[in-house]
């Protein structure tokens, strides 16, 4: 009994739920613009009221911050660019980047999640990202690349200077988005504007970091959090972010189509491995709508994969569903082929055919050799070579002895001493006079014997 008043006194603690504004404090989410490209892209997500991240514009024109609407605006390279840009040269973008690098160490502390945006082929955003996304893994961020190629009428020498840029990009982010230009032509016609074309590729990063914003921010009915997001994106490698939206009858399904075919991006959702979805909508979202939207979207990735959804209620949100993509570990890497932007190929649906495979060399076993004749040890069960006969086949092995040695000299004959017959000694007796009365005589070469030939001189008498 005491023992349970003892522990009836004790009250358990209820703590409330985290407002929307306590929830930002846990996950910090920074969007870093580079460049003139990504920090026009901020600005457009500010004037579209993106809420729950902080922006941050970064360039080597203090001009062009100037007119930046960025909570933060860092000015990089000191004397080396005198604010005055970086001239087209990647070089130079690069290292403003590392002369300021503690001044952009300072801008993104805190951070658990940073995405690095910047429109590649220029000198300020294709040389500072990749050290700016450097910086930002080094801090222990998520760090996810949005970046956009250049029109293909830009040129070729500054197409070649963006797919640089994007792989030293690659290097150094979790996850990289590519959003090629020459993808707005398809979205629009002659009346659209300049402004309004762009306005289509700020929308995919736009909706997208909202998207990710409101998942780690907001309740929701299906709730998901910042691990969920970094458990899809860390160290990803390609990945693709789309969003889609429908409205009206059969609203779900539209907005699950349009996300996963979205024209902008380079990649295909078909065979993603992991996949991120969140689904948005008013208070007449149903059950059966969130379904819809799910297998539209699983039916297109992998069997396998790791799908993670949440939905979100949202109030303002009237008659619309809302549906934002993240998937990863692409089967292809990419839509484009080479350096062109020319789609690439249908793979061709003929079977291959077959390969005809080389017989297995196999070293013959050495005759006396009994040490491949072992049986092979416990640490090593791969034979060298195959036995050409079974084992219960083969004869048993018969062992002969070697006599041994004899002494040199013993039980062999000896041989009679050599003794010339009569008539060899009446031959040479005979023989040696005649060889005794003719002496050999030297004769004097003459002064010609020298010079002349042995089968051109003449004869002596």
């Amino acid at each position: 009994m005491a023992d349970l008043t003892r522990q009836s006194s004790v009250v358990p603690r209820i703590v409330d739920a985290p407002t929307e504004s306590q929830a930002r404090g846990f996950t910090e989410v920074k969007i870093v613009g580079v460049g003139g490209g990504g920090g026009n892209a901020v600005n457009r997500m500010i004037e579209a009221g993106v809420q729950g991240v902080e922006f941050i514009a970064i360039n080597t024109d203090a001009q062009a911050l100037q007119q930046s609407s960025a909570m933060k605006k860092v000015v990089i390279g000191g004397r080396s660019s005198k604010g005055l840009g970086a001239g087209g040269d990647p070089a130079h973008g690069e290292r403003a980047a590392e002369i300021s690098r503690d001044q952009i160490t300072e801008a993104l502390a805190g951070a658990d999640m940073v995405f690095v945006t910047a429109g590649m082929g220029g000198g300020t955003g294709t040389g500072a990202a990749p050290v700016i996304a450097e910086i930002a893994r080094g801090e222990k961020a998520l760090t996810v690349g949005v970046v956009t190629l250049p029109f293909s009428f830009e040129g070729f020498k500054r197409r070649k200077v963006a797919e640089a840029g994007i792989e030293e990009l690659r290097a150094q982010v979790d996850a990289l988005i590519v959003i090629p230009n020459d993808r707005l032509l398809d979205l629009s016609d002659r009346q659209t504007s300049v402004v309004e074309a762009f306005r289509f590729a700020d929308d995919v990063l736009r909706q997208g970091i909202q998207g990710i914003s409101d998942l780690v921010t907001i309740p929701g009915l299906i709730n998901l959090d910042f691990a969920d997001v970094k458990s899809i994106m860390y160290r990803a490698g390609t990945a693709l972010m789309a969003v889609g939206e429908g409205k009206g009858e059969g609203r779900a399904i539209q907005a699950a189509r349009e996300a996963i075919s979205s024209p902008l991006l380079d990649v295909s959702i078909e065979g993603a491995r992991g996949v991120l979805l969140n689904i948005s909508g008013g208070p007449d979202l149903t059950l059966a709508e969130v379904t819809e939207a799910a297998e539209t979207v699983a039916a297109a990735v992998d069997p396998d994969a790791n799908i993670i959804f949440g939905a979100i209620i949202h109030p303002r949100i009237q008659d619309e569903i809302r549906i934002t993509v993240i998937a990863t570990g692409l089967r292809d890497a990419s839509r484009l082929s080479g350096s062109q932007g020319q789609p690439s190929k249908r793979p061709s649906l003929r079977p291959a055919p077959p390969r005809a495979e080389r017989p297995r060399e196999v070293d013959p076993p050495r005759r006396g050799d009994r040490e491949r004749d072992l049986p092979p040890s416990a640490g090593d069960l791969t034979p060298r070579y195959r036995d050409p006969l079974p084992q219960r086949d083969r004869e048993p092995e018969r062992e002969y002895e070697r006599p041994a040695p004899r002494e040199r000299g013993r039980d062999r004959p000896e041989r009679p001493p050599f003794r010339p017959s009569e008539g060899t000694r009446s031959r040479e007796t005979e023989r040696a006079p005649a060889d005794r009365e003719r002496p050999r005589q030297a004769s004097k070469p003459d002064d010609d014997d020298f010079d002349t030939p042995s089968f051109l001189r003449r004869p002596r008498s």
